[in-house]
């Protein structure tokens, strides 16, 4: 792995150095110029949350970041799964964004079709997690409407932190009920049956959860865009050609006037483009 932006500074002393015998040796490059496996301390700290007194946090409760991985051609999965544009280094930083977060949120339907399970605890990650009073695991939190979720699967009986579901103060109180029973923590962000997706991370935040990853599918992650909800897009680009009718990383409403994201950094490994963008303030 290597990175490409932000670019490094040039050196202000010449390419070689001269050493008390007379003779010249190179100078070497940046530690992170070179094409290299980055440990995972290194891609945690290229992937830190800003701090709380970030400038960039102004106004905002939380920090709402996605991570999604697309073809050349612009699809978001292949036959319905999103593992097979995947690939190594992206699994790293896959990784290490839920390593790094106190929540992960999830579409119903992406937890369906992806048959996600609880996040596990890294023991590369405990010391971390512990210096910033998070639990072991980040929580899962499901948005669903009707809560048509299967309660009897590990993700809701088997989670070292309980996992949310999120959805309206209308839905359905018999799956509420149901929901609850099973261990997950039941939150309301909407009045209606569903969610309003800019109220999900206030509504995160009041439980503690403050950095927060959004995983999709792409109807949740367009309805966060479109609700102005979303600071940040880790966005991973395949060198692959999908074809088929996926559907691109968002899908939703669309907006007034296109959202301006500022590039915040790219990494490169294999040929996949690992690209880190914040919305800008301006």
């Amino acid at each position: 792995m290597r990175r490409l932006y932000p670019p490094f500074a040039q050196p202000t002393a010449p390419s070689v150095t001269a050493r008390e015998d007379g003779n010249t040796v190179p100078v070497p490059a940046p530690a992170d110029a070179a094409d290299r496996e980055w440990s995972l301390d290194e891609l945690a700290e290229a992937y830190a949350y800003p701090a709380a007194d970030d400038p960039v946090r102004a106004g905002r409760t939380g920090w709402l970041r996605a991570n999604m991985v697309s073809s050349m051609d612009g699809a978001a999965h292949h036959e319905g799964r999103s593992q097979p544009l995947s690939g190594a280094a992206d699994m790293r930083i896959f990784g290490v964004l839920r390593g790094l977060a106190d929540a992960v949120v999830v579409g119903a339907e992406t937890v369906r079709q992806e048959g996600y399970r609880p996040a596990r605890a890294r023991e590369a990650f405990a010391a971390r997690r512990a210096a910033a009073a998070q639990g072991p695991a980040p929580a899962i939190a499901v948005v669903t409407a009707g809560l048509g979720l299967d309660f009897t699967l590990p993700l809701f009986t088997e989670p070292l932190v309980p996992t949310v579901v999120l959805t309206g103060a209308g839905a359905p109180s018999d799956r509420v009920d149901e929901a609850r029973a099973a261990g997950a923590e039941v939150l309301f962000a909407g009045e209606g049956l569903g969610v309003d997706p800019a109220r999900v991370t206030a509504v995160l935040a009041e439980r503690g959860h403050t950095r927060l990853l959004t995983e999709g599918g792409p109807s949740l992650l367009g309805q966060f865009a479109a609700a102005d909800a979303l600071d940040e897009m880790c966005l991973s680009l395949a060198p692959v050609v999908a074809v088929g009718a996926a559907p691109r990383i968002m899908s939703g409403p669309e907006v007034a006037v296109p959202e301006r994201f500022a590039l915040a950094a790219v990494l490169e490994e294999a040929g996949f483009l690992f690209t880190r963008y914040r919305r800008s303030r301006q």
